[in-house]
C-alpha cells in the first residue's frame, strides 16, 4: 500500500471528521434565536413544551432537544426568560438550567375589591387568582398585622413593583406589605400624627377623596373639607360611602350615577350621613395622590361641596349652607335636565 494512498485516506478521514465536528459545533453554538422575545416557562412545562413555545423564534428547532440531551438537561426551571436574537441552543439550555429569569414590572391601580385585585395580579404572575385571594385573607397574616378582610386592601398602594414571574401568592403579599411599611416613611407618619389620624384612618379618608374627585388638583381641597367636618364633629355626608353601601347590597358592578334621598337612610356603619366620624375601613383602593392629598390637605374654611355643572369633573365649594344650597339646586336642575334618575 503506497504512502500516497495512506495519506489520502488520512486526509479523507480528517475531512469527514472536520465536517462532522463543524456540524456538531453548529448544532450547539450556531445562532438559533431569530429575534428578541420573552419565554414564559411554567413549573409544569417540559422540554417538549418549550420546544413548541419557541417554534416561531428558532431556526434550529430540531437541535434544541439534542443539545439538551447532550448536556444531560431534562427539567427546565420555571420563570420569565428574555431571549435575545442570536442566542444559540447552548445559550438557551444554559439559561433554562440556571433559572436566571428576568423580573417583571408588575403594576395595579385602584382595584376596589380583593377579588378584582387578585384577578389583576394573576394576569401578571404565574400564580392564580384563587391562591392570591386566599393569601390576602389568610387569618394568621391578618391577625399578625392587625388587619381584617375589610381593611387588608389598604396595604396595596397602587404603583409599579418588581417581581419574579414565579413569585408565589404569599411572596407577593409579603413583599407588598413590606412596600406598604416602606411607603409610610417618617415624613408621612409625622403628617398623619399632626392630623391626629392613624395610617388606617388616613387611607380610609383617602379612599373617600379618591372616589369623590378624579382631579388630583382637587384632592387636597376635598381632604381639607372633610377634615374640617371631622374636627367640628359633623358627619362627613360623603356620597361615595353611600354608593359603597349600595354596591355592598347590589353588587360591585351595579352602576350608581345619582344618590337618592332614600339611599341616605341605608343602615350601615359605612353610611356617613347617619354616622359621625370615619367609616370602619377604606371603601376603595386610593392611589398615592389621594393619600398624599390627605396628608397635605389644604387649610381653608369650606364645609360643603357639590358637583360643578359649569366645570364638569370639578366641584363647587362653599363655606355656608345657604351658598351650598344654591350650588346644589343648580346641580339637581342640571341632573334632571340630563334625565339622570339613578
Amino acid at each position: 500500500m503506497s504512502k500516497k494512498f495512506i495519506y489520502a485516506v488520512i486526509a479523507t478521514i480528517i475531512f469527514i471528521c472536520g465536517i462532522i465536528g463543524y456540524n456538531y459545533y453548529k448544532k450547539i453554538f450556531d445562532k438559533a434565536i431569530t429575534k428578541d422575545t420573552v419565554l414564559y416557562v411554567k413549573s409544569t412545562d417540559s422540554l417538549i413544551d418549550i420546544k413548541d413555545n419557541i417554534t416561531e423564534y428558532s431556526k434550529h428547532l430540531n437541535t434544541f432537544l439534542l443539545v439538551a440531551a447532550q448536556k444531560n438537561f431534562s427539567k427546565p426551571k420555571a420563570g420569565r426568560y428574555v431571549l435575545t436574537e442570536g442566542m444559540s441552543n447552548n445559550d438557551l439550555v444554559n439559561l433554562l438550567r440556571s433559572g436566571n429569569q428576568t423580573p417583571i414590572k408588575l403594576s395595579f391601580n385602584n382595584q376596589d375589591t380583593l377579588e378584582k385585585l387578585a384577578g389583576r395580579i394573576a394576569q401578571q404572575l404565574e400564580t392564580d387568582s384563587v391562591s392570591l385571594l386566599n393569601s390576602f385573607k389568610d387569618k394568621e397574616f391578618l391577625s399578625k398585622n392587625s388587619l381584617t378582610e375589610k381593611s387588608v386592601l389598604q396595604i396595596f398602594i397602587p404603583n409599579s413593583y418588581e417581581f419574579y414571574w414565579t413569585a408565589s401568592a404569599e411572596k407577593f403579599r409579603n413583599k407588598i406589605y413590606k412596600e406598604y411599611n416602606r411607603f409610610w416613611n417618617d415624613s408621612r407618619l409625622q403628617k398623619a400624627k399632626a392630623l391626629n389620624l392613624s395610617k388606617s384612618e388616613v387611607i380610609t379618608l383617602a379612599s373617600i377623596v379618591q372616589k369623590e374627585t378624579a382631579k388630583k388638583v382637587e384632592r387636597p381641597i376635598v381632604a381639607g373639607l372633610y377634615l374640617n367636618r371631622l374636627n367640628k364633629g359633623w358627619p362627613l355626608q360623603a356620597d361615595p360611602t353611600i354608593i359603597y353601601c349600595i354596591k355592598q347590597k347590589k353588587g360591585q358592578d351595579y352602576v350608581v350615577k345619582r344618590v337618592l334621598t332614600a339611599d341616605l337612610e341605608i343602615e350601615s356603619p359605612y353610611n356617613t350621613y347617619k354616622n359621625r366620624g370615619l367609616p370602619p375601613t377604606l371603601i376603595s383602593m386610593p392611589d398615592i395622590s389621594a393619600i398624599d392629598g390627605v396628608l397635605n390637605a389644604q387649610k381653608h374654611k369650606y364645609f360643603y361641596m357639590c358637583a360643578n355643572v359649569d366645570k364638569l369633573g370639578y366641584h363647587a365649594f362653599a363655606k355656608s349652607l345657604s351658598q351650598h344650597n344654591r350650588n346644589a339646586a343648580k346641580y339637581h336642575q342640571w341632573m334632571n335636565k340630563q334625565r339622570v334618575n339613578r
